[in-house]
Formats: structure tokens, C-alpha cells, sequence
């Protein structure tokens, strides 16, 4: 662990110069904070953890980067968790496996190994970036798959002493794209690792877009499906709709689909019955905010140096050399919009962490 000392004068913003974040945040907009540190280790993190505490610097932890809105200061030390470990340890039947996984891991990276080797359960989820330790935040999901359908428990750490405990799926609070860990939790522990269950038991998830027909036409004949086949049939679609973040600054969905009273939604259906909506296990109706926004006239629509994303309206994209008030404006020209013509009011998935600066 390799902390980057600031200007330890927490008062005035505009006299701490601090340590840059550019590469901290996949929308690539400008940031800093007054250290970073990248503990490789457990052990290194509640160590920082612990120096934190006795110096009373604020410590922010943060991830990959990709769900995430960085404003110009953070006025915090900064911990970006490097251990990755991977254990999978197959059941005494081997028909299922339990994995633990560090906090560090890149998500992708796991996903496209467990499908490798044959275990089923978080194909769907192939090329979402970011950490392991992040995805619990907002429950990452994708192609009719969450986070939390296969995980078994979780470990976090208080950022007030230290101290670990494992949490139970039910203690998470899952929802969609929603958990503790943006509520009560926000901010106060680090999610160190990960237990997940897979299994060698085929149960492909297929149902959403055209995964079915891409899966069937890259599949043999005769052969069964395979988790891997799905991954990359996953990772077909996903990269003909979103844009590599390497490539163009994004944070992935910009927005969440809304989620409506059955008797709301099918109030807003009857006006545009060509809506695409997809029926909730308790009773609500999930609606395609990407469509709402497209219909509004602002898919491929530019604002400087910020636009919506050609391919997939529910992106927003920064084509560098911009300031995050743009986006945030554009952001809000979106929301605007949609309210006025559907009665919608979309909620923002990336969350918003530091400051603008004074004056």
C-alpha cells in the first residue's frame, strides 16, 4: 500500500491541490482528493483504516470507477482495495461450487472465468466493469440476472475500527440496483469479499433481446449450451449497444428502468402501447427508460463536450475535455424531458461522490 500525502489542511479547498483521480472514474472527468492509497492486502487495508482513524481524515472508499460521478474534490483519503484473491470450492457432489472473492477482483474477469470452467450462475453479467467489491452496491444485474440471486454472504469492514463481519444475503437489502450499502451502510464499511454459489447445472438465461438466437446460431448441433457460449453471446450484444469506456468516457446506465403500479403503468401503456415493459414479481411493471428517452428526440444528441449515447440512450458519454456540470445539466435535460412527455420523473444509477469547488 502506497499512500499519496496531500496538504493536510482540511479547511480551504482552493489551497489543497492534492492527488489526481482522472484514472479512478470511467466517465474520465477531472478529480482529486487529498491522498490514495491501494491496499494489496486485508490486512493494509484496516491498517489504513486504523491511520485514518487516528489522524481524523475522512476515508472514502471507492472501486473500478464505473458507477460513479466524480466531482472536482473529494476531501478524503481515498482507498482503492487491490486484493483479488479467487477460491472456488467445489461441493462434496460437484454439482455446485461456493467461490470467494476478494474485493479487488475485476467482475468481468471472474465472470469470464467461472464460465470458462463450466460453473453456471453469472453469465449474463459478462463485460460489466468494475470490482467485485463494488457490484453489491447497486446489485449489479443484466439479461434477467442480479447480483444477489447467487450470493450466498458477504464480509465487510468498519471504516470506524476496523472490525469484520460476514452479512447475510437478507441483511444486504437487495433491490434493483438498490442495497444497504447506498443507504444505511453508505460509506461506513468496505466490502471485502464475496461468497457465491454456481453450479454445473445448465440454467440459461435467454430471455431477454436476442441472446436465444445469437446463442443458437453460434452453438453446434447437437451440443448443449455452455456458460461460456452464453458470456460471449452477452458480451456480442453489450458491445454493440455501450461503448467501451477505454474508448469513450461512460458510466454505464445512466439511468434506471422505472418501475410503475401496474394500474400507472398500464395507464402510460394505453397512450403508447409500443412502450417495451417487462411485468415485476410483485405486481409492479418495469418500463424501458432507454426507449422513454429515445422518444423524446435526445438519442445521439451532443451538449458540448457531453452527449447521449447514438447506440443506447440510456448511456451518457464524455468526449473528453469536459467539465462534469455538463453532464449533470445534460442529465437533467434528460429527466426533464421524459417527465414532460411521459410523467416519468428516471431516478440516476451512478452515484455522485466530492464536491464543486468554492466561488
Amino acid at each position: 500500500m502506497t499512500p499519496v500525502s496531500t496538504d493536510q489542511n482540511a479547511g480551504d479547498t482552493s489551497q489543497c491541490e492534492g492527488v489526481a483521480l482522472d484514472g479512478c472514474n470511467t466517465l474520465g472527468f477531472s478529480a482529486r482528493a487529498r491522498a490514495l492509497s491501494e491496499p494489496h492486502t486485508v490486512e493494509a487495508a484496516r491498517a489504513q483504516v486504523l491511520a485514518s482513524r487516528q489522524a481524523g481524515e475522512r476515508l472514502v472508499v471507492i472501486g473500478g470507477g464505473s458507477n460513479l460521478v466524480l466531482l472536482p474534490w473529494l476531501d478524503a483519503h481515498v482507498m482503492r482495495p487491490a486484493f483479488d484473491e479467487v477460491i472456488i470450492t467445489p461441493a462434496e457432489d460437484g454439482l455446485t461450487a461456493t467461490v470467494s472473492v476478494e474485493a479487488g477482483k475485476r467482475w468481468h474477469a471472474l465472470v469470464m472465468e467461472l464460465a470458462a470452467a463450466g460453473w453456471w450462475g453469472y453469465e449474463n453479467l459478462a463485460l460489466i466493469p468494475g470490482c467485485c467489491g463494488a457490484a453489491p452496491i447497486q446489485n449489479i444485474g443484466a439479461y434477467g440476472v442480479e447480483l444477489a440471486d447467487h450470493l450466498l454472504r458477504l464480509e465487510v469492514m468498519s471504516l470506524e475500527d476496523g472490525s469484520c463481519r460476514w452479512m447475510n444475503r437478507e441483511e444486504c437489502g437487495f433491490g434493483y440496483r438498490d442495497s444497504i450499502f447506498k443507504g444505511a451502510l453508505e460509506h461506513r464499511v468496505l466490502i471485502t469479499r464475496l461468497e457465491l454459489q454456481v453450479s454445473r447445472q445448465a440454467s440459461p438465461r435467454l430471455g431477454y433481446g436476442d441472446l436465444a438466437q445469437r446463442v443458437s446460431a453460434a452453438l453446434p448441433q447437437g451440443e448443449e449450451v455452455t456458460p461460456l457460449q452464453v458470456a460471449q453471446a452477452v458480451i456480442a450484444t453489450r458491445s454493440e449497444k455501450l461503448p467501451d469506456p477505454a474508448q469513450l468516457g461512460n458510466a454505464g446506465s445512466f439511468f434506471k428502468n422505472p418501475q410503475l403500479p401496474q394500474a400507472e403503468a398500464q395507464a402510460l401503456l394505453t397512450r403508447f402501447p409500443s412502450l417495451p415493459h417487462y411485468p415485476q414479481a410483485d405486481g409492479s411493471i418495469k418500463l424501458a427508460a432507454g426507449w422513454l428517452i429515445d422518444q423524446c428526440g435526445l438519442k445521439g444528441a451532443r451538449r458540448g463536450h457531453v452527449g447521449v449515447h447514438a447506440q443506447q440512450a440510456l448511456v451518457l458519454v464524455h468526449f473528453g475535455e469536459g467539465a462534469v456540470t455538463e453532464l449533470l445539466a445534460l442529465a437533467q435535460e434528460v429527466r426533464e424531458a421524459v417527465h414532460t412527455r411521459f410523467g416519468v420523473w428516471l431516478e440516476q444509477e451512478p452515484r455522485e461522490l466530492g464536491m464543486m469547488p468554492e466561488g
